[in-house]
């Protein structure tokens, strides 16, 4: 694709939006905080005023799914929309051999029939505490990183720990700005959560791998559920109204969602970090992953039914990392941050008042060189890389529940500390479906890629492989293994340390074999990014002082806001209109002659007769957004709902591409009226 140099946004829905390029309109950039939004810019671009209740009401409208995306609610009975990709991971755990909800789709035809997902969980930001002062009085300036990590991680378990205590609301301190400043965010959470509709994955991911990051568009990428509480759908004060009219070309709208990570505060010395060693290890294990599940996938329906959505996730993933790596090869890209950075590390050292802080680029720079000279072991032993296996995962959280939950709670790996535990509970205790054939083939694997990158005599391959080959050894750990009882799961979590160890399981025994080397490895990470923070805080400081408060952090997978205009592009000197219709997508299909992955369902020809052609299905806007914004609704000046997120071209994905100053465009399907959806 030859795009001017210009971003877009892709969105599903009422309408589903988009991001895109063109030459003349920059992007609205920024992924902004409710608590610090950006009313002079929306103020003065265009002459929006914001307020405190437009805010409180998008705020606790939207929510957060804790498999990995965004939603919101739409009505007072608890429905909630997100996009079926993001549902996907509840839809894959419904299926069996008789069942393919991910192919076929669902619709909940009466309550009763709506089907509770066996561990999705959802939260709803209520509200935002500046605690930033408490935990940087905890770290005192004569630690080693150490200790201040030591002494940040235990301040952080009693802010959390105090306010789930008096709240009862899941409560999470956020670290922003690389560790300039520290939120507390308490969410409402939704366990008994109910899907009531999705479509074809034909029609909601149509196009497939060819149209993935790409505009025009033809998806509808939906799904419905909705909340209970005591066994009786949820009572919501704050939901989206449906737009009647739908967006329109040069609106502006707003997006407000969970967007996961961006590196745009990175330093020069961490994104050549990025550049040379996160992102080509990354692209080099989801490429032997995406052929490894092809094949397996290729040998039966069934296989394919129960591979489909992590090879999705894998796919999406690797074209989301090609587009990160495009971009932060660009020279131009980094010549500019390191003009930026030079800029500010120059004022710095003009002023007497930063004397302190001008050391903090080189200190970012020698952890940096730190966490990649132990990247590679703690990705494959701590991360889990070379033990691919959800078994592996159950193993090594009951044997480290049983060390840690003993502890003191500011003691514990965060993970384990008493705010999260009951998210960490409902995870572990899943009665999702696990594959022998499938959990063998990816932890053979994973063990043959961790034996190939640290060499088949280094000490901790051969205990893991025990004299067999990974094959070999994969067989005898699954099939061996009792972990996929969930009984018996939970009595090794709730009984500790004495029944984990005469349980004898030899996948725990494996957690068990390398959790020194694990725990290890993850000391060093924590201990250098410490130093890092505590650098960029100093950085952060001097930022705010010399170039004002006024602006974002990156993505934590918290919820942010970002604007910006309803907008067509011109690409290759054609003028690409601002939303797609209905009948683009059987032009498409006729064009393809209706083959894989342009074929459109069965359902869809046979009823074409019936459809409005001329009704807006996707359409692109300005907004800046990046994964994990998926499924995030889109909403107008009223703080009606107009479309969802579902998507961004692939230039919008480098990881630092904002400070650039091009233009950018996401694509959105456009809101379909009111009687078009269910109303609760």
């Amino acid at each position: 694709m030859n795009l001017n140099p210009t971003w877009w946004l892709l969105v599903a829905t009422a309408n589903l939006l988009m991001p895109a390029f063109f030459s003349s309109l920059h992007a609205d950039e920024g992924m902004w905080l409710f608590n610090n939004p950006p009313g002079k810019q929306l103020k003065e671009k265009y002459g929006f005023d914001v307020t405190d209740a437009w805010l409180e009401h998008v705020q606790k409208s939207s929510v957060r799914f804790n498999s990995g995306g965004s939603g919101s609610f739409v009505s007072a009975e608890g429905l909630v929309i997100s996009n079926h990709h993001v549902g996907a991971d509840a839809l894959q755990k419904f299926g069996d051999k008789d069942h393919n909800y991910m192919r076929d789709g669902f619709h909940a035809r009466a309550p009763a029939e709506e089907k509770r997902c066996l561990d999705l969980e959802l939260n709803v930001l209520v509200s935002i505490e500046d605690v930033t002062t408490r935990v940087n009085a905890a770290v005192k300036p004569d630690l080693s990183a150490e200790q201040a990590f030591l002494a940040r991680r235990a301040v952080t378990a009693e802010i959390e720990k105090e306010s789930f205590d008096k709240t009862g609301l899941r409560s999470d301190v956020v670290t922003l700005y690389q560790g300039g400043q520290y939120h507390l965010y308490r969410f409402k959470k939704y366990t008994d959560v109910r899907l009531v509709f999705a479509p074809e994955q034909q029609i909601a991911f149509y196009g497939g791998d060819p149209d993935n990051f790409e505009y025009p568009r033809f998806d509808l990428d939906i799904c419905l559920f909705r909340v209970y509480e005591n066994d009786k759908p949820a009572k919501i004060e704050h939901y989206l109204q449906w737009s009647q009219a739908g967006a329109s070309d040069n609106e502006l709208i707003f997006v407000s969602g969970h967007p996961g990570r961006t590196s745009r505060l990175f330093t020069v010395a961490e994104l050549e970090y990025v550049r040379d060693q996160r992102l080509p290890y990354a692209l080099e294990r989801l490429r032997g992953l995406e052929v490894l599940l092809l094949s397996y996938s290729a040998r039966s329906d069934e296989n394919a039914r129960r591979a489909k959505e992590d090879l999705f996730s894998v796919q999406n993933s690797r074209k989301a990392y090609l587009g990160e790596i495009a971009g932060i090869l660009d020279p131009a890209l980094m010549e500019r941050k390191q003009a930026s950075e030079k800029t500010l590390r120059d004022a710095v050292a003009a002023n007497a008042a930063f004397k302190e802080t001008a050391g903090a680029w080189d200190r970012i720079a020698e952890a940096q060189k730190v966490i990649g000279a132990n990247a590679l072991r703690y990705n494959l032993l701590e991360v889990g890389n070379g033990l691919h296996s959800d078994l592996f995962s159950i193993a090594r959280t009951l044997l480290r529940a049983a060390d840690e939950k003993p502890k003191p709670n500011p003691e514990r790996l965060r993970e384990f500390g008493d705010a999260g535990l009951a998210s960490l509970e409902f995870q572990l205790f899943s009665e999702k479906p696990i594959y022998d054939d499938l959990e063998q083939l990816l932890l053979a694997d994973s063990l043959t890629f961790l034996v190939g990158k640290l060499g088949f005599s280094d000490p901790v391959a051969q205990k893991i492989l025990a004299g067999k080959s990974p094959q070999e050894r994969a067989s005898e750990l699954v099939r061996g293994t009792k972990l996929k009882d969930v009984a018996l799961r939970k009595r090794l979590y709730n009984e500790g340390r004495a029944a984990v160890d005469a349980a004898r399981d030899p996948m725990i025994e494996l957690a068990r074999l390398i959790d020194p080397d694990a725990r290890a490895l993850r000391k060093i990470i924590e201990t250098q990014s410490e130093s890092k923070q505590q650098a960029h805080a100093q950085i952060s400081k001097a930022r705010f002082a010399i170039e004002g408060t006024s602006t974002y952090p990156d993505a934590t997978f918290t919820l942010r806001l970002a604007f910006g205009a309803v907008k067509g592009y011109e690409e290759n000197g054609a003028q690409i209109p601002f939303q797609t219709m209905l009948a683009g997508l059987y032009e498409r299909g006729e064009e393809h002659k209706n083959q894989p992955p342009f074929d459109i369902p069965p359902r869809w020809l046979q009823r074409k007769g019936r459809l409005n052609l001329k009704t807006p299905f996707n359409f692109v806007s300005t907004a800046d957004i990046i994964g994990g914004n998926s499924g995030s609704p889109v909403v107008n000046r009223n703080a009606e709902f107009v479309g969802i997120i579902f998507d961004g071209n692939i230039q919008s994905l480098a990881p630092v591409s904002r400070f650039v100053r091009r233009p950018s465009s996401r694509p959105c399907a456009r809101s379909m009226t009111r009687r078009t959806w269910p109303t609760s």
